[in-house]
């Protein structure tokens, strides 16, 4: 049964309805994909059980292992490359305020990350509360992000630092030259202990058509997908660590002061 609203035109319901079976069938691939990546055959193990860096309960630093990260009852950890520090050829605006500020610019945290990171944040317990772990690895210190994170007002993320271990590289979310890329990495631990990868977000590397984004962890960032639906669409811009909204119109206390 078909809806119309207010003052609308023929013309209009005429090309919302073309439009409606098109969303019909990209709903039924989106859900075709996804149990596609459900029946995957088990990844490779892990080849070692990477020992991490974070900050403890009590604040202070600490290690952790890749197997810790799973809490008791649960197989699934979902973790993210975060970009710090930025891929060198970034030039966008770093922080204007805090430790991150006082940073070269390409040692500083990727705005794109820290965008799609802040839109993560109010999601994590929700996800956590499902039965899932997630986590964002950096390659920069753990004193460094954290010390970012402090001033994002993140509280739900679990950071860690992979400076003093493979990861990120043997994961692709690093190249030869230590150059970062944004790989999301989905781990499955079995019911024999085995911690193996489940899925990445390998599309990064698929050549993209003229005027494509990547979109590899398109299905994840809502900020992009809610600018679509907009009749601009998404704008010709990247993220930025402080946008306009952000440095003068948000809530004081949503902010980094």
């Amino acid at each position: 049964m078909g809806i119309s609203f207010p003052n609308e035109s023929p013309e209009y319901r005429a090309a919302r309805n073309k439009l409606l079976q098109r969303e019909v069938a990209l709903r039924r691939e989106m859900e075709a994909v996804a149990a596609e990546i459900r029946a995957l055959p088990p990844g490779g193990a892990v080849p070692e059980d990477y020992e991490f860096d974070h900050i403890d309960t009590n604040g202070a630093p600490g290690k952790v292992r890749l197997s810790e990260l799973f809490r008791p009852g649960t197989d699934a950890l979902i973790l993210y490359h975060y970009m710090f520090p930025r891929h060198r050829s970034d030039r966008q605006r770093g922080p204007s305020s805090g430790p991150a500020a006082e940073l070269p610019i390409e040692e500083g945290p990727c705005p794109s990350c820290t965008a799609l990171l802040d839109n993560w944040e109010g999601a994590v317990p929700h996800v956590v509360g499902l039965g899932a772990n997630v986590a964002a690895v950096a390659k920069a210190p753990i004193e460094r992000v954290a010390a970012f994170a402090a001033l994002r007002g993140w509280r739900n993320l679990k950071l860690l630092s992979a400076a003093n271990n493979t990861f990120k590289r043997d994961y692709h979310g690093e190249d030869e030259e230590g150059q970062q890329a944004p790989m999301l990495t989905v781990f499955h631990k079995g019911a024999d202990g085995v911690v193996r990868l489940s899925w990445a977000s390998e599309l990064l590397f698929s050549p993209t058509e003229p005027g494509q984004d990547p979109r590899h962890v398109g299905t994840v960032e809502p900020m992009w997908t809610l600018l679509d639906l907009t009749p601009g669409g998404r704008p010709d811009a990247y993220e930025q660590i402080e946008d306009e909204y952000y440095k003068t119109e948000a809530p004081a206390n949503s902010r980094a002061e």
